[in-house]
């Protein structure tokens, strides 16, 4: 018998390293006797390199191993509910579950294991952390890692600088961060651009690593860019305090930054960007007060009631809308943020809109946030000056 197994962990490794084909795999392992898979099935987790499988760069094989009664997978492609169960292959402790995705989809997920026990992928090495923590990757076969996230040693940085702001309108104070691009002070006056949920911005999306590299491979014109964290988020956001938080922003936060920065007081060199909630609050801002913002960005946006309707029966703004969701969002932003790009191009607005292979995550909104930026500040030869 153990020669057979010899042979079988041979042509195993040379069948998987040649055509990848896990069903091969299975076939061949319930083709045996109970008693003889397990050896099997170790072998086969030692050959391969990387977990999940992937095969054909849109089909995933998730592998667990471990004595359990149970395994489920959740994450963006369930909306985090535990609902896809593994299978087992008798005779062994090895589950799997596969599934098949777009070839560029990137994705957060975790196993559950006896119902109720939420860990990360053991052999996958690849995570992602988001506002509840770290959820383990999964990139297909052709998604690759934005470069621009990443710290370079080797480039000019932006200075970060905080300052305690205090709101009368709100009565409350929040801690502010600026990040000044490493040419400031040279020209006479930068765009700006306001972050909200402007701490994870920064700590989540690597909002200051991805503008470092914008301006030094000059995909971007310099461009000073506001963090703003909330104080009390769905209300200041969408909710019964919106209308107090843009009268802070436009009138207390951006004319302090006006007055201490070298800030561009033409709307078009104003924008203001969020996700989620976070996204509804820049909508809101820009449609409300064009005068003070001429582009939006939102990610994954929440969309209020009262932003379509300002769009639809007012007069055409002068405004520049990006707007993204993922196709593997929260199913009723889905249909907000399609039907507000379909108002927005039946008007006439300039708007791009992108539908991202992702889901309802600072993974998605970190790797895509340069799009806004390229759209919004694009580079141009033009003195310093003129920036």
């Amino acid at each position: 018998m153990r020669k057979t197994i010899f042979a079988f962990i041979l042509l195993l490794t040379a069948s998987w390293s040649e055509a990848q084909n896990f069903q091969h795999f299975l076939d061949r392992i319930n083709a045996l006797p109970p008693g003889e898979r397990q050896a099997i099935a170790d072998s086969f987790i030692n050959v391969c390199h990387a977990f999940p499988l992937i095969e054909h760069d849109s089909v995933a094989h998730f592998i667990y191993t471990g004595a359990t009664t149970s395994v489920a997978m959740a994450g963006d492609a369930t909306r985090w509910n535990p609902e896809q169960n593994f299978s087992m292959i008798q005779g062994t402790t090895c589950w799997y579950l596969t599934k098949v995705y777009e070839a560029d989809a990137r994705l957060d997920y975790k196993f559950v294991t006896e119902g109720s026990n939420w860990i990360l992928d053991p052999r996958n090495p690849k995570t992602c952390t988001g506002g509840f923590g770290p959820n383990s990757e999964l990139r297909m076969g052709g998604n690759t890692p934005p470069p621009e996230v990443q710290y370079y040693p080797d480039i000019p940085h932006g200075t970060l600088m905080d300052t305690i702001f205090h709101s009368n309108i709100l009565n409350n104070s929040r801690q502010v961060r600026v990040y000044l691009p490493p040419s400031y002070p040279a020209a006479s006056e930068y765009p700006v651009i306001l972050f909200h949920d402007g701490p994870e911005y920064i700590s989540l999306a690597a909002a200051n690593n991805v503008l470092d590299y914008l301006i030094a491979r000059k995909m971007i014109n310099p461009v000073i860019a506001v963090f703003v964290p909330p104080v009390d988020r769905q209300p200041e956001y969408a909710g019964t305090k919106i209308e107090l938080f843009t009268a802070f922003i436009t009138t207390e936060l951006m004319p302090f930054i006006d007055r201490q920065y070298r800030t561009s007081k033409d709307p078009m060199k104003r924008a203001t960007l969020g996700a989620s909630d976070g996204g509804n609050i820049a909508l809101y801002l820009g449609v409300k007060n064009p005068q003070c913002f001429g582009r939006i960005a939102a990610q994954s946006s929440d969309v209020i009631n009262s932003i379509s309707p300002a769009l639809k029966n007012g007069p055409k703004l002068n405004l520049d809308f990006y707007l993204d969701i993922g196709t593997y969002d929260i199913a009723i932003l889905i249909s907000m943020v399609h039907d507000l790009t379909n108002l927005l191009k039946s008007k006439g607005y300039s708007c791009s809109f992108r539908e991202i292979h992702e889901g309802h995550s600072w993974g998605n909104w970190k790797e895509h946030l340069r799009l806004p930026l390229m759209q919004f500040f694009p580079y141009s030869n033009r003195t310093s000056n003129n920036n």
